[in-house]
C-alpha cells in the first residue's frame, strides 16, 4: 500500500476531544471525518429537514502534497439508513487549499436527521492527480460511438 504524508491542523475553537480524520481499519481506503460543531450546536446537534443542506464544520485544515487531492465522499451507512449524503460528491480539496475543511451534507431522506457533535459524517480518500494538457483542435478523431449521448449505447 502506497503512503503519502498529509499534515492536519486542528483549528482554533475546535473541540480537541473530537478525533481528527483516521482510518477505522487497516484496509480502509477512506479516513473517517467527524462533525466538529460550534458551541451552539454541540449539545443538540445540527438538524437537517428533508431536502435541507448544510456546511458541516470538521474542526481541521490540512496540507496535501503537490500532485494529490482529497476526495470527500459519503458514508454508505448514513446514505442507506437516513438518506444523508455529500451534496457535491465527491467534493475535491486541492493541494494548495489551506482553509477549514467543511462537508456539504444534504438530507435526501423523508425524515429529519440530526448530526451529532463528533459523529462520523463522511470519508476522505487521498488520491494522485493527473493534470490534463488541454489543447484546442479543429476536428476530433472518429469513434464507433461518435456523438451518441445519454443512453445511446443501450441498457446492456
Amino acid at each position: 500500500m502506497a503512503e503519502v504524508v498529509v499534515r492536519l491542523m486542528r483549528l482554533p475553537g475546535a473541540d480537541p476531544e473530537v478525533p481528527l480524520p483516521d482510518f477505522a481499519t487497516a484496509g480502509a481506503a477512506g479516513a473517517d471525518i467527524r462533525a466538529n460543531l460550534p458551541l451552539e450546536h454541540r449539545e443538540g446537534g445540527l438538524t437537517l429537514a428533508p431536502g435541507a443542506r448544510a456546511l458541516v464544520p470538521t474542526g481541521f485544515a490540512m496540507a496535501l502534497p503537490q500532485g494529490f487531492e482529497a476526495q470527500i465522499r459519503p458514508r454508505s451507512g448514513l446514505a442507506l439508513k437516513h438518506g444523508l449524503t455529500v451534496l457535491n460528491s465527491p467534493g475535491t480539496i486541492d493541494a494548495d487549499y489551506r482553509g477549514p475543511v467543511g462537508v456539504i451534507l444534504v438530507n435526501l431522506g423523508s425524515e429529519t436527521v440530526t448530526i451529532v457533535h463528533g459523529e462520523r459524517i463522511a470519508q476522505m480518500v487521498v488520491a494522485p492527480v493527473t493534470r490534463a494538457v488541454l489543447i484546442e483542435v479543429d476536428r476530433l478523431e472518429e469513434t464507433t460511438r461518435g456523438a451518441g449521448g445519454f443512453g445511446s449505447t443501450g441498457r446492456r
